[in-house]
């Protein structure tokens, strides 16, 4: 460890996991471990699939040994690397000279969206594996309130055999990575921590202010963190639905719901969002975590989770009004060639999880809908182990479609003029409303 009072161990090296590490081991030495061994090839060529971290900046932090470890007993375990720098690794034992742990990994929801802390209870079990006296366990997943004291830490002491509070010390910190986004970087997002005693809290608040350069809100307590993590998406997701809601009013008005939001922009208290698809891992997910916790302590939220009914409900809305406008327009439904542009949850990031795509490409094959799909970004592999869906990465030059559907606003889309890809007739619906009015034929 040289001089340095920490060697940090990142456990999951995904959209959250990879640019904490990064920016700690410009300033410590650091462990990034991840049990997708093809993950750990990539990175340790410098090669970020996610597209988070560039491929110069991975090569400045990484360190290609392994961490040297010394000592009889794992008390004595050392990284005598440098004193910062970044290893990344998916055997357990490389992570066992670290004293503060940082977990994010992912929190999903089940088929019947419940929360699955499964990824959850692992990472704990692994970190538990290694963990020793003095040493601190620094949560980043979404949860809701409770999750940390209530369902890892039995994990951590189970596995440990040491005492919370006692041998070891948690804290918790909300991830507020915005996938794709190269302005809201992780070190210019105001960070909430928190810890499991007024020392650790003090402990882990100033071990963010190393890399956080907007600063920190300490929050009195690690159940407060966790409330606000989940609340701050489940607003913005409830607001999502509002305006969503607004445009199937407005369509059956005959009225553009972007020319309303724009006019209703001019008031200075105004919130700006939009009407569109809700997926990805975090507003779409985080609203069910606290729906959850409602429930269990005797609560039915009725606002969170109508919010949730209706944005679900976007993909299949949408699908159905592209057929509308075909039949209108007097375009043949059945066997239709429609180009769909873009699969993944948002513009200009390969990250495919969650998205609500897939629900127009599922209703809109119920018509027998013979779709192309094509986005550049997104992995055709990742989407076909997935969700069992074929993509292109190329679109073939000279093809016609029946109609066309853009349901990504990728930047590679907004340069083109698509008018030239659909047959005279066709439809062009802008799910996303950033071609142009004069340009398609419906927006959302």
């Amino acid at each position: 460890m040289g001089n340095s009072p920490y060697c940090i161990g990142v456990i999951g090296l995904g959209y959250v996991g990879l640019p904490l590490a990064v920016e700690f081991s410009k300033y410590y030495p650091v462990v990034g471990f991840d049990i997708n061994k093809q993950r750990i090839g990539e990175l340790q060529k410098c090669n970020d699939a996610t597209l988070e971290v560039e491929k110069e900046l991975l090569k400045q932090v990484m360190k290609q040994p392994k961490p040297v470890l010394h000592g009889e007993t794992d008390d004595d375990a050392k990284w005598l690397n440098e004193d910062k720098g970044l290893h990344c690794s998916n055997a357990i034992e490389d992570i066992a000279g670290c004293n503060v742990y940082f977990v994010t990994v992912p929190t999903p929801v089940d088929k019947n969206n419940r929360p699955d802390l499964n990824p959850l209870y692992r990472a704990s079990e692994t970190v538990g594996k290694v963990l020793k006296k003095g040493d601190i366990v620094v949560y980043e997943s979404t949860v809701y309130p409770g999750v940390t004291e209530d369902e890892c830490v039995p994990v951590l002491e189970k596995f440990s055999g040491l005492k919370f509070n006692k041998d070891f010390y948690c804290g918790y910190s909300p991830e507020r990575i915005n996938p794709g986004d190269k302005v809201h970087t992780i070190s210019k997002i105001k960070k909430i921590t928190s810890g499991s005693t007024p020392e650790i809290a003090d402990k882990v608040d100033n071990l963010y202010r190393t890399i956080v350069t907007a600063g920190t809100h300490k929050a009195p307590s690690i159940k407060v963190a966790e409330a606000a993590k989940v609340i701050e998406n489940a607003q913005r997701d409830i607001n999502i639905a509002f305006v969503n809601e607004l445009a199937k009013i407005f369509n059956r008005l005959g009225i553009d719901t972007n020319d309303v939001l724009e006019a209703s922009a001019t008031k200075w208290n105004f919130l700006p969002f939009k009407p569109g698809l809700v997926g990805g891992h975090c507003i779409s997910v985080d609203p069910y975590y606290l729906a959850q916790k409602a429930q269990e302590v005797g609560y039915h939220p009725e606002i969170i989770l109508a919010g949730r009914r209706l944005n679900d409900g976007m993909g299949s809305y949408v699908a159905n009004e592209v057929v509308k406008l075909m039949v209108k327009n007097d375009v043949p439904v059945k066997n239709a060639n429609v180009l769909l542009l873009g699969i993944t949850f948002k513009e200009n990031c390969p990250d495919v999880r969650n998205t609500r795509v897939v629900d127009i490409i599922t209703e809109l094959r119920s018509y027998e809908i013979n779709l192309t799909i094509y986005d550049p970004w997104a992995n055709p592999e990742d989407v076909a182990h997935e969700y069992g869906i074929n993509i292109i990465n190329k679109l073939p030059e000279g093809k016609l479609f029946d109609s066309l559907v853009l349901a990504v606003a990728h930047k590679d889309f907004l340069e083109k003029d698509w008018s030239k890809t659909v047959k005279p007739g066709g439809i062009i619906y802008d799910v996303k409303g950033c071609l142009g009015k004069g340009k398609v034929h419906a927006r959302l």
